[in-house]
């Protein structure tokens, strides 16, 4: 007896968390002008909740305390943004003769949802694999969602790269039940589904979500949950929470993360160096802060109409739900930077070179938390630094195979060599694989060719100058 009343008393403390744990993952994944019009939209639609700046001209009560200072806690660190004097970083040459780092958005491209997959990928698949999963990526809308049969695909993928299509659907479902979920589904049904076994830990409402998904896709876009009900033989009250769980999951996974072409970038949290060391704070002007409004809760501690203080309640709890939401998301961004910051310190002070390999698990593990909420709090945000304000995606780098410095550095290493090359002898690819390894980065000569290809430099031929022109041209 005892052993049940323990296990319903969990099951009651599951059922009560899930629509925060709900809403907390969502918040982790806005960007900060999706976060923006999240806050915004609460705002207008619960009067129990206003901006902290508004409230903190008043008492707050002692039941909303431990929400509100667990708020500041998180975003204490807005008080120690840099004055400009602090961006001069011993050997970044960033400020001489070149364009304000402050206002560069490095490395662009890495903003292009496909183009993230498929370097998160890198750290895990095979290159044959990796080209499996860039051909289904091809065929995807920008939603995310298959153009074409997945069955004729896997076919067309059978031919083009010779192997079983056993092999061919592995690579879509790694793509499918991977982050964001739901790229490469083959219909809004198989999407959801997807993000729904994605969702980390125990959730409650979840197989009947499930079940929804399989049988009921219809009366759930109508949002018809008596029918739902009937058809599956469940509580209206339950449907009502699964349907709500639904509802939470994105049906375009492919948009995640794609800015406007017309926004402007602002940072979600800064790093600078001074006094010796490397500091990190969160941006204000991206981290908005809610707190209760004092006066509704008087009301409700003084008791009166039980209908009106029911209601009242629910806002409450929906208000405290949004400030711890806001609370986790800020606490998980800065623990975040900070740990990139430690890890690529080198990078921003040297460069490109001094890159080193990091992984969203090692990030995970520093923060004592899992791969998944990592890759959704670094999805779209920022970090600006004295060499720009950099996506946090780019600090993740693959691990080169054999020693212990990250693709992006050797690469880096590449181009400098060539840089530097006699414009009358250009070095061959076995050349600069030669030179790397006599600094100890031991690399094949097909990977130089594969990073110069990247980095759209010719080869070494071709690359000659000041050399005769061939016959045809000349009679050209």
């Amino acid at each position: 007896m005892k052993g049940s009343q323990i296990q319903s008393q969990q099951l009651g403390q599951q059922l009560n968390l899930t629509p925060q744990l709900l809403q907390a993952i969502r918040l982790l994944q806005l960007d900060s002008m999706q976060l923006e019009q999240e806050v915004r939209q609460a705002l207008e639609l619960n009067p129990l909740l206003e901006l902290q700046e508004e409230a903190e001209a008043q008492a707050a009560p002692d039941a909303d305390r431990s929400v509100a200072d667990a708020v500041a806690v998180e975003v204490a660190a807005f008080d120690e943004l840099p004055e400009s004097s602090m961006w001069d970083v011993p050997g970044a040459g960033w400020r001489e003769g070149q364009d304000d780092g402050m206002a560069r958005i490095a490395d662009g491209g890495s903003s292009d949802p496909q183009v993230r997959i498929l370097q998160d990928l890198a750290l895990e698949l095979a290159p044959a694999e990796l080209e499996i999963a860039a051909f289904w990526l091809e065929h995807c809308d920008d939603a995310g969602y298959l153009d074409a049969d997945p069955v004729a695909l896997a076919q067309r993928a059978c031919a083009r790269f010779d192997v079983p299509a056993a092999r061919i659907e592995a690579v879509r479902q790694r793509l499918l039940h991977g982050e964001p979920a739901g790229i490469a589904a083959a219909s809004l049904q198989e999407c959801l589904q997807a993000q729904l076994a994605a969702l980390p830990g125990p959730v409650a409402g979840r197989p009947l979500a499930a079940r929804m998904l399989a049988g009921c896709l219809d009366l759930l876009a109508a949002h018809d949950h008596a029918a739902i009900a009937l058809r599956l033989a469940a509580d209206e009250q339950d449907v009502a929470e699964a349907a709500r769980l639904v509802l939470a999951l994105d049906p375009r996974p492919g948009e995640a993360g794609r800015p406007d072409g017309n926004a402007v970038v602002v940072p979600d949290a800064v790093a600078w160096f001074a006094d010796g060391q490397w500091r990190v704070a969160l941006n204000g002007a991206t981290a908005p802060r809610v707190a209760v409004n004092p006066m509704y809760e008087r009301a409700l501690a003084g008791g009166g109409d039980e209908a009106g203080n029911g209601q009242l309640r629910a806002l409450l709890q929906e208000a405290r739900w949004l400030s711890r939401g806001l609370a986790m998301r800020y606490d998980t961004l800065l623990r975040t930077a900070r740990v990139i910051v430690e890890r690529q310190a080198g990078f921003l002070e040297r460069g490109d070179e001094a890159m080193a390999p990091l992984t969203l698990k090692e990030v995970a593990d520093a923060i004592g938390m899992h791969e998944s909420t990592v890759s959704r709090i670094t999805t779209g945000k920022y970090l600006q630094t004295p060499r720009g304000t950099i996506e946090m995606k780019r600090f993740f780098a693959v691990r080169l195979e054999g020693a212990n410095v990250s693709g992006t550095a050797v690469r880096a290493m590449v181009k400098r060599l060539i840089d530097a090359e006699p414009p009358q002898r250009p070095l061959a690819d076995d050349a600069i694989a030669e030179l790397l390894a006599r600094n100890g980065v031991h690399i094949a000569r097909r990977t130089v060719a594969k990073y110069r290809d990247q980095l759209a430099i010719a080869p070494a031929r071709q690359r000659r100058r000041g050399a005769p022109r061939p016959l045809m041209a000349q009679a050209g």
